[in-house]
């Protein structure tokens, strides 16, 4: 089976969670208003078959629910993937008392595991047709002006391939502005690891960076360029993991470089270090609209495409939209990795409102005085956790995901002057009300249960709780008269 966009848009419209739209509408903000009003109202992934000016069709909201996010990762629960993860790690990581033998039986295991590289092949699909010098033209695709402010049309669902100077290669999601026919933006934040690979390679000397740019193929590949991932592991290893197969990927026909094989449209080129743009202003997932700033500027020689290719976009802004479903992805794959190195976590929710990066609530088992500070500040030195404005630890007890419960906690068990805790550190590029760009103060509330080895000499109340017996009681008079939910 060939897992790529098409499939994807295949087995979503199998489960009647595709929308055909065949009214013709307009790239600027027509598209991107439809697939708005689309989102909030919970509604299916969708494809725009007659796209005004342009013979290639768009698909947005492809991503747009936890069901579809299933879906797109060969899953019936996002949990699945967590808990392959976490026995994957049980398995690698060996007790002190482990013997030879027990390494032996490992075996197995590292033999599926690589199976997970990528795969490369002579044929792809991405590469029937080849543009180069006076033939490529950016603005033949059908690129999106989101919001009424943006700076112009922007790619928003590229999979950037760079490459370290050890060879290793990286593929982050960048959003890209349309400057003319052969230019865009390359609006790659200083935390990644995409513009890090730009700044090693301009200290070598090297001005222009070979870059690839992938639009479509195997939505795992696409939810990889926006994961989290240690540097050590590449999203294409990554993505053969979602897919338990390593990914198809072939090489670029005028740069170094290799991109998925069954992705839609390909651009290749470089990103030249001496060509800084203005980038911006894009209405983004915060909710407001991204500042200007100077980015360099990706110069594009060469596009190959399929003879008949889809365009996919995702459309951001005031949440609830489309990436807040990756968001929530990352929440429950990532987190068998926090508690590798926070065993204390019991749960993690980043919830929607927060987009990704200004909330995050962990219940923790908790052991010792201050321990819920701990946990605060180790949050704070992982990776893009780091970013983390807000932090909320509670009891195990507590529901994460239940929100009411959480402030309920917050609102009762929290004393502001002993129970929160302010850090400065880096803050995400988005973040616009920091008082300096990147850097920031962030805050932890230690919303637990106080004990007296903590400096708490009163009594603390028990929670109210009804009587097991008598739960269960109501609960069968309730289900027999058709109220219980």
């Amino acid at each position: 089976m060939k897992r790529d966009l098409r499939w994807f848009i295949s087995e979503l419209e199998k489960k009647g969670d595709l929308l055909r739209v065949k009214e013709k509408l307009s790239p600027i903000l027509e598209i991107s208003q439809f697939t708005d009003r689309i989102s909030k109202m919970h509604g299916p992934g969708l494809f725009f078959e007659n796209v005004e000016g342009h013979n290639i069709p768009v698909v947005t909201n492809l991503f747009g629910s936890m069901e579809r996010m299933a879906i797109a990762l060969g899953v019936e629960s996002l949990d699945e993937i967590g808990e392959r993860i976490d026995a994957l790690l049980k398995e690698l990581i060996p007790p002190l008392e482990s013997s030879f033998f027990d390494s032996l039986k490992k075996l197995p295991l590292l033999n599926e595991i690589a199976n997970y590289k990528p795969q490369i092949v002579k044929k792809a699909p991405c590469q029937e047709i080849v543009l180069q010098g006076g033939d490529v033209d950016l603005e033949k695709l059908p690129v999106l002006k989101t919001w009424p402010k943006d700076a112009g049309r922007f790619i928003t669902l590229p999979l950037v391939f760079t490459k370290s100077p050890d060879g290793k290669i990286n593929c982050g999601m960048y959003r890209m502005q349309l400057y003319d026919k052969t230019t865009t933006g390359m609006h790659i934040h200083i935390h990644h690891d995409g513009a890090k690979n730009l700044r090693d390679a301009g200290k070598k000397g090297e001005r222009k960076v070979e870059v690839a740019v992938a639009l479509g193929g195997d939505p795992a590949m696409t939810y990889s360029a926006t994961a989290p991932l240690p540097p050590m592991i590449s999203e294409l290893f990554f993505a053969g993991f979602l897919r338990k197969k390593g990914l198809p990927v072939v090489k670029c026909k005028t740069v170094d470089l290799v991109v998925p094989a069954n992705a839609e449209i390909v651009l290749e080129g470089y990103v030249d270090l001496d060509d800084m743009r203005i980038e911006g202003p894009f209405g983004d997932h915060t909710g407001y609209y991204s500042l200007a700033d100077y980015y360099p500027t990706f110069h594009v020689k060469c596009i190959t495409m399929r003879k008949d290719p889809i365009y996919p976009a995702t459309v951001v802004g005031k949440p609830p939209q489309e990436d807040c479903y990756m968001g929530k992805a990352t929440e429950r794959i990532f987190l068998p990795l926090l508690k590798v190195q926070l065993p204390e976590v019991v749960d993690m929710n980043l919830p929607i409102f927060g987009v990704f990066h200004n909330f995050a609530i962990l219940s923790i088992k908790k052991e010792y005085p201050g321990h819920a500070k701990k946990v605060m500040n180790a949050v704070w030195g992982l990776g893009q956790m780091m970013f983390t404005k807000i932090i909320i630890v509670v009891d195990e007890d507590v529901d994460v995901h239940n929100l009411n419960d959480v402030m309920w906690r917050v609102g009762n068990n929290v004393d502001p002057k002993r129970d929160i805790l302010f850090t400065d550190g880096p803050l995400d590029v988005l973040d616009h009300a920091s008082p300096i760009e990147r850097l920031g103060t962030k805050i932890g509330i230690d919303a637990t249960k106080k004990w007296s080895s903590e400096g708490f000499v009163r009594e603390w109340p028990d929670d109210i709780v009804m009587e097991t017996e008598v739960v269960d009681k109501v609960d069968k008079i309730l289900e027999k008269m058709g109220l219980k939910k």
